[in-house]
């Protein structure tokens, strides 16, 4: 048995997100929310912005034990009923993330970005996350499409990801503007290797930041993002291939992408001369 349920004060500003929380309360979607979880009493879940707790009670029957994160303290004290369920009042984005092994949220969708990356570097099997539609068609998206993003790229460079289900504004209480997705994440090794994982980032953060431009342009004017303003710009794009530098990002695969940052990394370390 797991003892009494602890509080850990991690940050003293608790950050309200209470505006952007939409609660989801159909319990038809709760009980898919638990099915596409395999949920057992072996497994440790995460799950951030708890809020008053319908998700976390449906956790807590079936899993050995759920961290529930809440940055609201107010919201939070509902959530101690649960003996098997330890509550953090705190910021997601500043805490230390306790050992998990899944992690089934209805994410704050104004943290979707930060909290999903952040996610990505911590060990787990499998995430089930609630996100905006929107937001969930660019973590699966494909070259040439609209919806081809840097988030595209980042996302699937660090786990299989699929949208599992719509879910329509009247499964939440204060309804959100938008319809709502539930995503499962697999993470998983890289499909491809980089030279340095940072500077992609990068590279991918500045070719898709002007992504009606030509990737020339978008390296020309994120040259000190890339770090490569100290080096003759010109000269490094001409050891880049032209057929390729001459399109936009979201036509480029990734891995086409990742080559092309590879190649640029070196200039800038000076591997290429």
């Amino acid at each position: 048995m797991f003892s009494q349920p602890r509080c850990r004060l991690k940050d003293d500003t608790v950050k309200r997100y209470k505006k952007d929380q939409h609660f989801l309360i159909d319990k038809r979607v709760l009980d898919r929310i638990i099915g596409y979880g395999r949920l057992n009493s072996l497994d440790t879940v995460l799950e951030i912005g708890a809020g008053y707790g319908n998700l976390t009670g449906e956790l807590a029957n079936k899993a050995g034990k759920v961290i529930a994160i809440e940055a609201d303290a107010l919201l939070a004290a509902s959530l101690y009923k649960w003996e098997n369920v330890e509550v953090i009042i705190g910021d997601a984005l500043k805490i230390e993330f306790p050992p998990f092994n899944k992690v089934i949220s209805n994410l704050p969708y104004s943290i979707s970005s930060p909290v999903t990356f952040k996610l990505l570097h911590y060990k787990f099997e499998l995430g089930i996350l609630m996100y905006q539609y929107e937001f969930a068609k660019r973590m699966v998206a494909l070259p040439n499409t609209e919806d081809y993003s840097r988030l595209s790229v980042a996302v699937q460079y660090y786990a299989d990801v699929e949208i599992l289900e719509i879910v329509p504004r009247t499964a939440f209480s204060t309804p959100p503007q938008v319809q709502s997705a539930i995503v499962k994440l697999i993470p998983r090794p890289a499909p491809y290797r980089v030279k340095d994982e940072d500077f992609f980032m990068r590279f991918i953060t500045a070719v898709f930041s002007q992504r009606r431009k030509k990737l020339r342009n978008a390296i020309l004017n994120n040259a000190a993002l890339l770090g490569i303003k100290d080096i003759d710009i010109e000269e490094a794009l001409g050891k880049l291939p032209h057929e390729m530098i001459d399109r936009r990002a979201e036509t480029i695969p990734s891995q086409e992408l990742a080559m092309l940052a590879d190649i640029l990394y070196s200039i800038r370390s000076h591997e290429i001369t």
